[in-house]
């Protein structure tokens, strides 16, 4: 065996030996969301069993999960789409003009815990009587999602050249209009990371939606209480629901994946 193919399998072992830490849990998770409530709770832990669908029934019958899906859907689209249209005009406008001194204090805003914005946020839209509606949860989910779109954006909009943004006014654009047609299409890369990323803060996002939501529009994080009563803990229909809640991030990240490592290293190396 030469030294390359066993550089390749220590490569391998090295990374099987890493992430198997983290794919155990998933692993495991999905493995009971199909088990009865007493395989789960055996020990030893059961590995071959008769799979049952019953934990899925509970959280789509039962619990009526496609709402709660909807209600995670409607908030996270909408949070990720008007963070997009704020945030990337205003991420440009800090890379062209080079307003650091702003883009600190944007930042500041996204390493902010999101519990100092909750006593103040519950009180606005209690006197505004917008508790329980999408509004207040998509504008609370924004807290998050806008300034991470705008930190990532001024990052990959400071690695593209300015000089095709002259060019184009130059031949009569506007700065609008070299912005929508030349800007834009050429940082798909950074806009699907800061999307994509936004996105999922918002879909397991738990603190605002415990304050701000109730039956009306309850998120997935927080509809997974309902298993949980005073007698005992539903575990399957618990994995079942987190199964339902995790899915969506693992699709879009492997979708994804190339454009968001691409995204995330733009801007770190120039000149």
């Amino acid at each position: 065996m030469n030294n390359k193919k066993m550089s390749n399998y220590l490569w391998y072992l090295l990374v099987i030996l890493v992430a198997a830490p983290f794919l155990f849990p998933l692993l495991w998770i999905v493995l009971a969301s199909f088990k009865t409530q007493s395989q789960i709770v055996t020990s030893p832990p059961l590995w071959i069993f008769t799979p049952t669908l019953e934990n899925y029934k509970s959280v789509f019958v039962d619990q009526q999960f496609s709402k709660f899906l909807f209600n995670s859907s409607v908030i996270a689209i909408g949070s990720t789409v008007l963070s997009l249209i704020i945030g990337l005009p205003a991420a440009y406008t800090i890379s062209r003009y080079k307003q650091k001194v702003l883009g600190v204090f944007i930042l500041l805003a996204r390493l902010m815990p999101g519990i100092a914005y909750l006593i103040p946020w519950f009180m606005l839209f209690t006197k505004l009587g917008m508790v329980d509606t999408y509004s207040a949860l998509i504008a609370s989910h924004m807290l998050v999602g806008l300034p991470f779109i705008v930190w990532v954006m001024v990052n990959y909009f400071d690695g593209l050249p300015h000089e095709l943004v002259e060019a184009a006014q130059v031949d009569g654009c506007t700065l609008q209009g070299a912005f929508m047609k030349i800007v834009l299409p050429l940082s798909g890369p950074g806009i699907l990371t800061a999307s994509t990323l936004a996105f999922l803060f918002s879909w397991n996002n738990f603190m605002f939606s415990l304050v701000l939501s109730s039956e009306r529009t309850k998120t997935l994080p927080i509809a997974i209480y309902n298993f949980v009563s005073y007698a005992e803990v539903s575990w399957g229909s618990v994995m079942a629901a987190t199964v339902v809640i995790i899915l969506p991030a693992i699709i879009l990240t492997m979708i994804f994946q190339r454009y968001i490592i691409k995204g995330l290293t733009a801007g770190a190396v120039k000149g």
